[in-house]
């Protein structure tokens, strides 16, 4: 029975996550979710509460897959960049469903498991500071954005520009992001 559960709950999360990719909370469709999942829309009720809960519990998911999937290295700070970039090229629903968190969820409560992930990274950088193994030229939560920010260049890059600009390849980008990082360490 709990199998059965947790099946159910994993097939919603899975068919949730790519309608809350593509559509956003307020154009996502808690039938359509439904229908691809195999479910039904009591089932997402049941489960999430609302279709507000079954996205925080789609960004929680994503929050632990990129948290556990790349650990941060304050030692090889170019190589955790680099491979947040092949993360973003491999999993470009992960950036658009953090951008629907942003203009959807403005104001509502924190994601506990991003605060406590960013919390943890940003000691981590302050202690490699503290030890001189890092410059102490940005505090650590200045340099832990800036690092972000360098990683999501490519995922968040206007349709405008990508179309003019020589985009390179997969490996090309994060061979580039580790450079941007390297020279933000400089």
């Amino acid at each position: 029975m709990a199998g059965d559960a947790d099946a159910t709950r994993a097939r919603l999360l899975a068919a949730a996550r790519k309608e809350f990719a593509a559509y956003g909370i307020a154009g996502a469709r808690v039938d359509r979710i439904a229908l691809e999942s195999g479910s039904n829309k009591a089932q997402i009720y049941h489960y999430f509460g609302s279709k507000d809960g079954l996205f925080d519990a789609v960004f929680t998911s994503i929050v632990g897959q990129v948290v556990e999937g790349v650990p941060l290295d304050p030692a090889d700070l170019p190589g955790y960049a680099a491979s947040l970039a092949r993360g973003n090229d491999a999993f470009p629903d992960v950036g658009r469903l953090a951008t629907w968190h942003r203009l959807e969820r403005a104001g509502s409560p924190l994601v506990q498991a991003a605060v406590e992930s960013n919390r943890d990274k940003i000691d981590q950088l302050a202690a490699a500071q503290a030890a001189g193994l890092l410059t102490d030229r940005y505090p650590a939560g200045t340099l832990l954005a800036l690092i972000l920010q360098i990683v999501a260049v490519w995922a968040e890059m206007p349709d405008e520009l990508a179309a003019v600009a020589d985009v390179p390849g997969a490996d090309a980008r994060a061979a580039l992001v580790a450079d941007a990082v390297r020279a933000l360490l400089a």
